[in-house]
């Protein structure tokens, strides 16, 4: 090939390389149109992110129960995490909830409301202000944000409303070794209206904190309306909690909740 060819080609190429359009989907492994916007919305404008492994999100290939579908966030391996947000892309509301785990693990089960098959992400950040993005896609026939719960339809949930039941668990030991850490699974009894339905407006459990006997609190949670109807959350500690937990929160219309775990 003449010399003067051969230029042009690796011209042709480099140019090509330089000109090429960028990422419309900055990398993400679900390739999701509205990832761009919720990056921005939720974590801000300038966050820097990373796709990220260690954060695990665990949840069934495809929910039977759009209503109730549920999922474990864990992100045990990555050291120094201090806030964790679960975002669904393709709900009409898309975020879940946030988590700070204090004096407890990074981690958090619950169920929540799909409105349609979506990509469901937790983001990490730790304390140097990067956050780690982890995921899985979850498969439905949808509707779980659009239908009354079950209380709600019966009327119920006036008698239930703000009520706690909650249990500590001792962690399961390995083979030879020593077991340490605790679970504490908790119930609100509380409706967790969308506000999607005709005639209900939203209606749901905005916060919880859990405290030790010191008053110290141990973990803080904000909840948004597409948690599920009368919540469980699952949290881990380290270390069992020792004494009396008390467990308080609100909900958006400014009812308590306050609760002591013996």
């Amino acid at each position: 090939m003449p010399i003067h060819h051969l230029i042009a080609v690796l011209l042709t190429l480099w140019l090509g390389r330089a000109t090429a359009a960028p990422d419309p989907f900055e990398g993400d492994p679900y390739q999701s149109h509205p990832w761009v916007d919720m990056r921005a919305e939720y974590l801000g404008a300038t966050a820097k992110t990373v796709f990220d492994d260690r954060v695990q999100v665990r949840g069934p290939a495809f929910a039977e129960d759009p209503m109730n579908v549920p999922i474990t966030v864990s992100v045990t391996d990555l050291p120094n995490v201090d806030r964790i947000i679960v975002l669904v892309d393709r709900n009409p509301i898309r975020k879940v909830l946030e988590y700070q785990p204090m004096a407890a693990l990074p981690s958090v089960s619950f169920r929540f409301k799909l409105e349609q098959a979506s990509p469901v992400r937790a983001a990490a950040r730790t304390t140097d202000g990067l956050w780690h993005i982890g995921g899985t896609l979850v498969d439905s026939a949808g509707g779980g944000c659009t239908v009354a719960g079950a209380t709600r339809r019966d009327g119920s949930w006036t008698q239930t409303l703000g009520l706690v039941s909650a249990r500590v668990f001792d962690a399961t030991p390995i083979p030879g070794e020593a077991a340490s850490g605790s679970r504490l699974r908790l119930k609100v009894m509380h409706p967790m209206d969308t506000g999607l339905v005709g005639g209900i407006p939203a209606f749901y459990v905005n916060r919880l904190s859990v405290r030790d006997e010191r008053d110290r609190e141990l973990l803080r949670l904000q909840t948004f309306e597409p948690v599920s109807e009368n919540p469980v959350f699952s949290f881990d500690f380290p270390v069992k909690p020792a004494g009396v937990l008390r467990i308080v929160g609100t909900d958006n219309n400014g009812n308590r909740i306050d609760a002591r775990l013996e």
